[in-house]
């Protein structure tokens, strides 16, 4: 089974889900199989794993074997992550600041680690665990995760303002939908454009920096960072032949070496030993790359 497959949720619930990825993957038995270099991405998620997951060492926490499903915090740093030879991934990518509303656990609390999803989540997920395990058919697979997450979402008390999509949570989704490059490096709680995004969230900038912690797992300028060098790599691997001078300047950095800080903040790699990892992922195997 060989599946590459992004979509967008069904309209009743693109108020909590960005997309679903779909991968599945099958390696010859006598096939080394590669490691994925897992890069820093704007995103919480909830991960099912039908054929058994990959070996996962978090940055922070106990490392995961083989989990069944997990709950994804934002992570800041490169994770190395060993799939098995038969391996398909369901990944329920969150919107801002909807794995908090739905669960109660502050992003922060999850930030760069992996926690076992039937020990936090209801006891449901057992039985979507065991009935993605049952079936190859992805389109069945998204209509299975699709009932749990509104069960999720019938469960919550709708007086709670936990529950409540929040002006904060649109202003997070405006720095990952963006279209202009917002510059991260001049994000501080004293520059006037912070106030500006507190502003449109109705809170104080103090306000707005705690909050969007608890929602998103990281600081605003961290996030915006992160958005911003998840885009870099995704330009690269869809247009291999640009020099990364280039590619820094389109990204909005403001020449290469602050681009290549980034780079070994993030992954402690420098932008061409990152890439080279990058082409002997899995995917790349059969001919796909992520962009």
């Amino acid at each position: 089974m060989i599946i590459f497959d992004y979509r967008p949720p069904s309209p009743a619930l693109r108020e909590y889900v960005r997309q679903y990825q779909i991968v599945g993957l099958a390696f010859q038995p006598e096939i080394a199989v590669p490691v994925k270099p897992y890069w820093p991405r704007p995103e919480n998620c909830l991960s099912f794993y039908p054929r058994g997951g990959d070996s996962i060492e978090p940055l922070n926490g106990l490392p995961l074997q083989n989990p069944r499903s997990t709950l994804n915090g934002q992570h800041s740093g490169l994770i190395f992550r060993q799939p098995p030879h038969e391996f398909v991934l369901f990944q329920v990518v969150f919107q801002p600041g909807a794995l908090f509303r739905l669960t109660g656990l502050p992003s922060c609390e999850l930030t760069n680690t992996f926690v076992d999803a039937e020990a936090l989540l209801p006891a449901e997920i057992r039985l979507v665990n065991e009935r993605l395990n049952g079936t190859d058919n992805h389109l069945e697979m998204i209509q299975i995760v699709e009932a749990f997450l509104s069960y999720l979402i019938r469960r919550q008390d709708i007086h709670y303002v936990r529950n409540h999509v929040l002006p904060i949570d649109k202003v997070s989704q405006f720095l990952l939908n963006s279209t202009a490059r917002i510059n991260p490096s001049r994000f501080s709680r004293d520059w006037p454009g912070l106030d500006w995004l507190a502003n449109q969230a109705c809170l104080s900038t103090k306000q707005f920096y705690n909050l969007f912690l608890q929602r998103t797992g990281v600081s605003p300028k961290l996030y915006a960072r992160i958005i911003r060098f998840d885009q870099t790599i995704k330009l690269k691997n869809a247009c291999p032949q640009k020099d990364w001078l280039t590619i820094a300047l389109e990204m909005g950095y403001y020449d290469y070496q602050h681009m290549v800080r980034d780079f070994k903040e993030f992954t402690s790699l420098t932008p061409t030993d990152f890439i080279l990892k990058e082409d002997r992922a899995p995917e790349r195997s059969f001919g796909n790359a992520e962009t």
